[in-house]
């Protein structure tokens, strides 16, 4: 064979007939048959000689032979040895140019740098072996070293289907095939850019860093969001299995794909009746498979629902349904009835028209059912599988901390690049269990805590409402949870009734909406041995903008900006290193509607939102919530932020609630008051605590109001609007 590669120079046509040469050609055809293997962005890969790291993610003993069939020039892949021993690997590999490596030997990389060096395409791993979740797992140095001292491009590679062949090591309940389909998708080199005064241990780990959000980025960008909502309810049901099932409530057994999907033409036909194309329907429901069904069924025929928060009042909500330009609003006889919300309903009556989900039901004859499952059959037929991606899918409103809530519409895009940003920083997978708690009024529990895991194919179990202190924690517990998403106050509730093996199972436990106290850190990690992982965003942003991950977390922190954020921080007046944060991405919504131009949109300026945070961005990405822009006073001419006085408070008396609200003052122009819910406090201590802790006496409230509860919001916030009005009469009665 050797002296027959030595003629085959002057004829190169005979090269194609060598037999590792006829083995690809093979592999190709039957990768390219039975497994419709798509290869994109070819563009992207490096000429010869010219040097590069080529980094896919590994799903399956699969990848390294399919790379080598469709990755020109013929690349060089790296193995360690104990694993290239193996009978089936060298059966597996054979004929694919390999550099095999002992990962205990320090010369082991140098192998490889030589190799990037002399321009040899290097396909590496990078995390070492193939993932057990689906998702990116931890990412080892060696790729980060080789790019950095052999000066090679990355060059990011995904690869999507082979976790769900007979191949891969996903557990749990993935939907097996013997011929998924498969997509290989190469994108632009990245060139590292490191501090070049790190040395050693932090230029490796650096390196490693860049890595991951290399490969994070890649597994974002390649996620499908140019659709709408409910083809990707379809394509979820195509790629997990119609029979899978995802979807249960307190009330209810488990449902599938296919119940779902047919639940939701049927009903959608009917409420399509009463409708128009693109009109915005107001949905008045709790936590429930009927309330994802039916702001399913309203996607399906291209309405928008507008969710409407219970906890608003029968003027609030109306004020929502004035914003939003809404005339019907579909909810449940039984849960107005459980809600006692018959003065609430009898109230909006007189604006809107209201259709019960029991009474449209009851309409709904087998002819109609049997059109549902007829639907469902060919649901890519339907209005709401043409639809734009950019057009709107969702209008929330605001949590009104601080004011009237306003209408966010948010685009299908939108909601789905959210989810997909999230996808790609933690591996949720079929073997999860999610319980969600949070309203789908509030962004959090709709994107976050619905669409994300049902649009996933993760089980989800929902629940009505947070505020069932005593029975969630046995949820939890008898459901098994892995995934649970809630905020520190129904936390915070939660574990005064939870026993310590309730939270046995749980695997991630996501906490947003507001800031997560240092002491249900603290107790979730001693008392249940969980970690409680902080996220931030915001309603206008879909609402994820950073989260700390399993591999990436930093307590205290909300975590590193999600894939595909851009940001900026503006100067803020008396602030050094921190700064006010805009974001501009995929996720940001359409715009605005406001009560003062209901039905009108305002959109962006060049795509930017403005958070009204003020934020610090520390060297390895990690953001750090400082204060509210609004919530900062200015004492004597000073900028002062009062969340520290709110952090003062939770330290000295870390079992009751606390809020910081500015008022007027003669003298200083402002004033701190702190509003708690401890019996007797008084300033001694919080002085006491901040000269422990060298904090300005500017910063400590020097006015206590106690209340035996603080306003809350449905979200589980503390209502400043109505904290301050409190105070303001409080103060006016001294």
């Amino acid at each position: 064979m050797t002296a027959l590669s030595n003629l085959l120079p002057a004829r190169p046509w005979i090269r194609q007939f060598e037999p590792g040469a006829v083995r690809l050609w093979l592999l190709r055809a039957y990768a390219r048959v039975f497994h419709r293997v798509t290869v994109r962005g070819l563009e992207h890969y490096p000429p010869a000689g010219e040097r590069a790291l080529v980094v896919p993610n590994h799903l399956s003993l699969a990848d390294g032979p399919l790379l080598a069939a469709f990755l020109p020039g013929a690349p060089v892949f790296t193995i360690d040895t104990g694993t290239a021993a193996r009978w089936w690997v060298r059966l597996l590999l054979t004929r694919i140019r390999l550099i095999s490596v002992d990962p205990r030997n320090p010369f082991a990389v140098r192998t490889m740098i030589q190799a990037a060096v002399e321009g040899r395409r290097l396909v590496l791993f990078p995390e070492g072996r193939i993932s057990q979740t689906g998702g990116l797992m931890k990412i080892y140095d060696g790729a980060g070293m080789v790019a950095d001292k052999a000066a090679a491009k990355l060059v990011p590679v995904r690869i999507e289907g082979t976790q769900f062949s007979h191949l891969s090591y996903v557990g749990g309940k993935v939907r097996r095939r013997w011929f998924p389909r498969v997509s290989i998708t190469i994108l632009p080199p990245v060139s590292l850019s490191l501090d070049p005064t790190l040395l050693g241990r932090p230029r490796r780990h650096a390196a490693a860093r860049t890595v991951r959000d290399v490969m994070a980025d890649a597994a974002f960008t390649t996620q499908p969001v140019n659709r709408t909502l409910f083809t990707a309810l379809i394509d979820a049901g195509k790629r997990h299995g119609w029979r899978a099932r995802v979807l249960r409530d307190a009330d209810h057994p488990p449902i599938d794909y296919r119940r779902i999907l047919a639940g939701t033409c049927a009903l959608g036909r009917a409420l399509a009746m009463t409708t128009r194309p693109a009109e915005t329907v107001g949905v008045l429901l709790p936590n429930s498979a009927g309330a994802f069904i039916a702001f399913m069924a309203l996607q399906a025929f291209g309405r928008v629902p507008a969710m409407l928060n219970v906890t608003a009042g029968a003027e609030g909500m109306l004020t929502a349904c004035r914003t939003a330009r809404v005339r019907l609003v579909i909810s449940s006889r039984q849960f107005a009835e459980r809600g006692r919300l018959q003065k609430d309903v009898a109230r909006m009556t007189h604006e809107v028209m209201f259709v019960w989900l029991e009474d449209l039901l009851a309409t709904l004859g087998w002819r109609a059912r049997f059109r549902g499952w007829y639907d469902g059959i060919f649901a890519r037929r339907l209005p709401g599988n043409q639809g734009s991606a950019d057009a709107a899918a969702a209008v929330m409103f605001t949590s009104g901390t601080e004011g009237v809530p306003k209408g966010v519409v948010l685009s299908h895009r939108a909601i789905l690049a959210n989810c997909a940003q999230a996808a790609a920083v933690i591996d949720f997978t079929p073997a999860d269990r999610v319980f969600n708690a949070l309203p789908m009024f509030h962004v959090f529990g709709l994107t976050v805590g619905t669409l994300l895991p049902l649009l996933g194919g993760v089980p989800t179990f929902l629940y009505p409402t947070p505020l069932h202190y005593r029975k969630i924690p046995e949820l939890i517990y008898t459901t098994d949870a892995t995934i649970v998403f809630s905020t520190d106050t129904f936390l915070t509730f939660w574990a005064h009734y939870a026993d310590p093996y309730d939270f046995r199972s749980i695997r991630y436990l996501f906490a947003g909406a507001e800031r997560l106290k240092e002491a249900t850190r603290r107790l979730y990690a001693e008392r249940f041995d969980v970690r409680v992982l902080e996220g931030y965003g915001a309603t206008e942003t879909g609402p994820v903008l950073s989260i700390n991950s399993p591999t990436r977390n930093a307590a205290g922190s909300v975590g590193r900006f999600l894939p595909g954020i851009a940001w900026k921080l503006e100067r803020v007046e008396g602030l050094d290193r921190a700064g006010r944060l805009w974001v501009r991405g995929p996720n940001v919504m359409l715009g605005y509607l406001r009560a003062s131009a209901p039905g009108v949109l305002e959109p962006l300026k060049a795509g930017w939102y403005d958070t009204g945070d003020i934020v610090e961005v520390d060297e390895l990405g990690f953001v750090w919530i400082k204060d509210r822009a609004r919530r900062f006073a200015k004492i004597g001419g000073e900028m002062v932020p009062m969340s520290i006085g709110e952090s003062l408070a939770d330290c000295v008396w870390p079992d009751a609630t606390h809020a910081v609200v500015a008022l007027p003052d003669a003298r200083a122009g402002e004033r701190l008051v702190l509003v708690t819910s401890r019996v007797k406090a008084t300033i001694g201590p919080l002085l006491d605590a901040a000269r422990t802790r060298s904090i300005p006496q500017i910063m400590v409230p020097r006015t206590v109001i106690c209340m035996a509860r603080l306003p809350q919001l449905g979200s589980g916030k503390i209502d400043y609007p109505a904290v301050r009005r409190l105070a303001e009469a409080a103060s006016n009665d001294a």
